[in-house]
């Protein structure tokens, strides 16, 4: 699942772009700074957006973790963050290991939806 950098999203996997697309939907539904989604070890997915209330900062991609780990996901395959910039916060590669382990590919990618970055857990 490496990809160059500033590679569109038509050029991942069917999987990986189904992702993509949730990310940027569950983004642009509320208009957050980043929009996540994740691949548990069963194949299916979960998606979330930024939450920045006054009394709870949440990141999208620990929202996504965390519906996972929820619905009872034992491990996870892939994520992909829909933002700006492709650093992402530790924590955000933490939740992922936690649940993934290591080595789950995590996404960055753009609005448009070219990659900005390939990281792992």
């Amino acid at each position: 699942m490496t990809e160059p950098e500033g590679a569109p999203a038509g050029d991942l996997s069917a999987e990986d772009g189904k992702l993509v697309t949730l990310a940027r939907g569950a983004r642009g539904r509320v208009g957050a700074a980043e929009g996540a989604a994740v691949r548990d070890e069963t194949g299916r997915t979960y998606s979330g957006a930024t939450v920045a209330l006054p009394s709870l900062r949440v990141s999208a991609l620990r929202l996504a973790v965390a519906q996972a780990v929820a619905s009872g996901a034992r491990g996870l395959e892939a994520a992909v963050v829909v933002r700006r910039s492709p650093e992402l916060d530790p924590a955000d590669l933490d939740a992922v290991r936690d649940l993934g382990g290591v080595d789950v590919p995590v996404l960055v990618v753009g609005s448009d939806g070219s990659v900005l970055a390939t990281l792992t857990s």
